[in-house]
Formats: structure tokens, sequence, C-alpha cells
């Protein structure tokens, strides 16, 4: 058997402060039916002060080992768009936090689909025979970054951590990451960006505006980008790994807004009771959206064994992945709030 990277666990955290419609309504002109029918969007929790992405990624990621039932990995690799600091890298802070000293990390940015490209990135150290168990994590604390008077952000957003331990296994048993289609677009990267900080501002020194420290997005424009990216790279993938849209049992794609969810099933022809639908609980939480979506479906018993899942995610980049398994009988714990 070939070797390959296993789903072996999952663990996934929030902040303790629940946001919900109405008093997102309070901050921006909006309203609890206006958010949940464009977006699908209920409730979504914000990090208090003093919390980094790196404190909830340590929490999601001891999760994630205890799921495993193993305390040690070969990697670490955390999937952000939102770091504790440019620099040093936020991922050997939590590899430090969760005791793996001496361990490799490192952070990868790929936005909403940096979960699927740390997927990636960990299954080819696992199938190069360079690692034998990787812990990956998405998180991202975008609360900070939002411009509370923007309502294309303002209602979307919201914070968590999500992490998954790979084994190495086989690619003929359950849990087995069967292929990947990535992809990125650059020539759009202006669709979703965070202005400020970066070299190419600092370079113009041009005056810092205050909206330059908060994420900008063209709504319209993301939405038929990620429609048409995530069908193409699931179908991409699907074909790759020699499954049909009708294998497809559950269908597990980046928690943007659920009419894009629902678009990329009906295109796919993925009937709309196999998409799982995470983001009402919530909102949009970038790189945390997929293993936080699994890991509630598990829990509550919407991901069962046997099961062909697919996934697929889509983010500012422009960047996009899909992968697919068969779920595997694992031990996954509820989100945790902290």
């Amino acid at each position: 058997m070939s070797r390959a990277a296993v789903l072996a666990g999952l663990g996934a955290m929030v902040p303790e402060r629940a946001v919900d419609n109405e008093e997102i309504s309070r901050i921006v002109d909006t309203d609890d039916e206006w958010i949940r029918t464009r977006t699908g969007i209920g409730r979504r929790y914000w990090a208090d002060p003093g919390t980094a992405t790196g404190d909830l990624a340590a929490v999601a990621g001891r999760r994630a080992l205890e799921s495993a039932g193993v305390d040690t990995v070969d990697q670490v690799i955390l999937a952000t768009s939102t770091p504790n600091r440019p620099m040093p890298a936020t991922a050997p802070e939590v590899a430090s936090a969760l005791g793996l000293d001496g361990v490799p990390g490192f952070d990868l940015s790929a936005a909403c689909a940096g979960f699927v490209y740390g997927l990636q990135s960990a299954a080819g150290a696992i199938a190069a025979g360079f690692a034998e168990r990787v812990l990956v994590i998405g998180a991202d604390i975008w609360s900070t970054r939002l411009d509370p008077e923007d309502r294309a952000t303002a209602i979307i957003f919201g914070d968590g951590a999500g992490a998954a331990v790979l084994r190495a296994g086989d690619a003929a048993e359950p849990g087995a990451l069967l292929g990947f289609d990535l992809g990125s677009d650059g020539a759009n990267r202006d669709l979703a960006f965070l202005p400020a900080g970066g070299s190419r501002q600092r370079s113009e020194r041009a005056p810092l505006r205050d909206a330059d420290n908060y994420l900008a997005m063209r709504g319209k424009e993301i939405f038929t980008h990620a429609v048409e990216r995530m069908a193409g790279s699931s179908e991409a993938l699907l074909d790759s790994v020699g499954w049909t849209a009708a294998d497809v049992d559950r269908f597990v794609g980046h928690q943007a807004n659920v009419r894009i969810l629902h678009t990329v099933a009906d295109v796919m022809t993925v009937p709309r009771e196999r998409v799982v639908v995470h983001l009402d609980k919530v909102g949009n939480t970038s790189a945390a959206s997929i293993p936080l979506a699994l890991t509630d479906a598990a829990v509550e018993g919407r991901l069962t064994p046997g099961q062909k899942v697919l996934l697929t995610s889509f983010g500012g980049g422009l960047s996009w992945g899909s992968t697919a398994l068969s779920w595997p009988d694992i031990k996954v714990s509820g989100i945790e709030t902290a």
C-alpha cells in the first residue's frame, strides 16, 4: 500500500464571548433578518482583549492531540492570516505552549483556504517520510481587524481555531487524504485584503489611513469567484480520486456564506441536505472554519465512519483548495470555549 496521511484526531475552540445579530445590529446599520437572509449567520464569537491567535491555536491543538491519543508530533503547521505578530512566526510559540519543544513549526498564509493548504503540506511531509505525525491548525482572530462601520465585513467574521492530527498510514484505510487540488489567482489579490503592515504599503511611504488597518472585501465579486473556484476545484478533485458528486455523503466547504455553500452544491449536483453548515453558529472563522465545521458535525452525528467526505475552501489571495477522505472512526469532543 502507498504511504498516506490519515486523519487521527480533531480539536476546536472558540472564544467565550458570543456576539449575536442583535448585538451586531447595535453597531452596524442592519438587523437579524437581513444578516440571516444574506449570509445565514446568527452568531459569531469574538476574542476578549489580551487574547491572541496563538492562544486559540494552542487550545485547539491540545484538543486534537487528545483526540488522537498522542502527546507529540513531528511538525506543527499553523494556517493563519492574523498571526500574533508579523515576525517571528506564531507556530513555534504554539508548539512551545503544547510542550513540543524542538519540534519544527511554521506559519502558512492562504487566508480562508489555509487549512486545506496546511493539510496538503502535512500530507506531503508524511508521504515523503519526513514525518510520522503532523499537527495542522487553522486559527484566526479577525475581530480586531474589522471596521465596525463596514457592514460587508463586520457582520460576517468570527474568531476561532480548529486543528487536526495527521498520522502516517496507507491510502486504503479510512481517514486517508486521497488527493488534493489547489490553486491561486494573484491578479485578484485586491478582492479581499488588509492594506496596512506589509512591505508594499510601507515602501510606498504614503500616509496611513485608519481604513488601511481593516480588512477590505468586495463581497459580490468574492461570491462569484468563490462559487466558480470551489466548484471547479471540487470537481477536479473528485475526478482525480475516482468519485462522482453522487458518491459524496458530506460536503464541507469553507463557511463564509450559506448561499455560497448551497450554490456550489447545486452546481456540482450535490443535494443540499448533504452540505454541512456551521457558520450559523460561529460566522466566517477564516482558516478555522473547516475544522470547526468537521468537529461540530462529528459531535452531532452528521459525520459517521465510512461516509465519503469532500472538503473545499476559498479565500483571499485568491486561493482555493479541495481534498477528500472516507470518514474514520475517531473520538471527537465538542467545541471548547475559553
